[in-house]
């Protein structure tokens, strides 16, 4: 390895690796650090989702959508605290970021358009296997072409400010993150700039209770164990400006039965929550509109301060077409031959359970959810086909909104709105584009976007 080039890239999920792929084809010399053996950070576990507003699939589909009404969206979910000229950006180029992952990177798509909670439309694109290793895979090919080097086992221990205008790292090579040591550090110097890529911060437990006192070590994460808070601390001691950093967002498809994120959220976030229902299990009646974004169904649940049960029936399995059998195996999802049976598992009154599912079924069939104005979707049908299929909902920390601040061109600000010479930013370790709520989706847009910017801007 050498000591010097154009842009490093600390981090290789898929913000990392946009950014390299861009700085490397604008002409730079560029390589990706990463501290683990492999690639992929947060990014491997992700279910492969990208949101992209007025696509083509959208339009062959008679889906009228555009990135006005995805902008629309996220400001909604964000209640209207994101940073309007990023979410501009992110909804403006998400139909391009969807295009240049399938067409320049060769990432390969479920032949299907999904709609998840707080999106007016279907606009979600999922990659084929539903995980985001498939968009790590394509994106660690393009880079092979393209002869950008990824040095794993590099941990960054600090990030040094040499003059005004470059940079440094102190790197410690052969790191070993189960024992927390390596070689003897080396000196990287970046002639261009330093893109910060590593991720959020959804693991390490004293930064996110420091900034939200609920998320102490009793709630669990959706993250990998090694993702903290130590890049975005060494940004932040350059001069660089926080932004919302206690805005940290509950996966509410999470389920206490499995550690990290598992194979319930796939069955709760595609298939229950679309067509089926979520249950207070002391009262037997639902609580929420289970279409609703993730902060409102995570606050919820939380204020209820007790698992929920989902319940959703064979056409519901059917309709939405996802295949469930690892949640079975792993028997996060259960299935039941009688809604008596489904009751009696989860230790609830059978009647009121019964009532609720009854007056569900008759708003369906309305068309109209007159308790909480769940949006009722082409080919919903009451609950009533056997079998029926249950899981135990509890909220985990999933994603951090907050971060560091950027402008449009994914440079790192100050707190006094100017930017930190040589130093850039894409992906999760970046606030102000989701505000107090990010979509489904998203973060993948997020990702590629600005990593896109990031590694253009900074090698320009």
């Amino acid at each position: 390895m050498k000591n010097k080039y154009d842009v490093i890239v600390i981090g290789s999920g898929i913000a990392g690796l946009s950014a390299a792929i861009e700085s490397r084809l604008a002409g730079a010399d560029v390589i990706v650090l990463e501290k683990m053996a492999g690639a992929g950070g947060n990014s491997l576990i992700s279910d492969g989702g990208l949101a992209a507003a007025g696509t083509e699939e959208q339009k062959a589909a008679g889906i009228v959508d555009s990135p006005a009404l995805m902008y629309y969206d996220m400001m909604k979910a964000g209640e209207r605290i994101n940073n309007p000229d990023l979410v501009k950006i992110l909804t403006e180029e998400s139909a391009e970021a969807y295009l240049w992952t399938r067409d320049f990177l060769k990432v390969p798509y479920l032949d299907r358009i999904d709609i998840f909670g707080g999106h007016s439309v279907p606009r979600c694109y999922t990659a084929e296997n539903i995980t985001g290793k498939t968009f790590i895979s394509a994106l660690l090919k393009k880079a092979e072409e393209l002869s950008i080097p990824v040095a794993y086992k590099h941990y960054v221990q600090d990030i040094v400010r040499e003059d005004d205008k470059s940079l440094s790292l102190k790197v410690i090579p052969g790191f070993s993150f189960k024992t927390g040591k390596g070689e003897p550090p080396e000196i990287l110097k970046a002639r261009k700039g330093i893109i910060l890529a590593a991720g959020g911060f959804g693991s390490d437990v004293p930064f996110r209770s420091a900034q939200d006192p609920r998320l102490n070590e009793s709630v669990q994460s959706t993250g990998q164990p090694f993702v903290d808070s130590s890049v975005l601390k060494m940004a932040l001691n350059l001069g660089a400006a926080p932004v919302q950093l206690s805005r940290i967002q509950l996966g509410p498809w999470a389920s206490p039965d499995e550690t990290g994120y598992g194979d319930g959220p796939s069955f709760a976030e595609y298939i229950l929550f679309q067509y089926g229902i979520l249950i207070d299990p002391d009262k037997g009646v639902r609580f929420v509109n289970e279409m609703a974004d993730r902060k409102t169904l995570s606050d919820e649940m939380m204020f209820m301060g007790r698992y929920s049960i989902g319940i959703c029936d064979d056409h519901a399995v059917k309709t939405a077409g996802w295949n469930i059998d690892k949640a079975l195996k792993k028997k996060v999802v259960l299935k039941f031959s009688t809604m008596e049976e489904l009751c009696l598992h989860y230790g609830m009154d059978f009647i009121p359970v019964k009532r609720t599912v009854e007056q569900f079924n008759r708003f369906i069939l309305a068309g109209k959810d007159k308790n909480f104005d769940k949006p009722i979707l082409d080919g919903a049908k009451p609950i009533s086909r056997p079998p029926y299929y249950g899981i135990r909902l509890y909220p985990k920390v999933h994603y951090t909104m907050g971060g560091l601040r950027i402008d449009e061109n994914a440079r790192v600000l100050d707190l006094n709105g100017k930017p930190v010479n040589g130093l850039y930013a894409a992906g999760e370790i970046t606030g102000g584009v989701h505000g107090a709520s990010r979509l489904g989706s998203c973060s993948l847009t997020d990702c590629v976007v600005f990593g896109r910017r990031a590694g253009r801007f900074s090698a320009s």
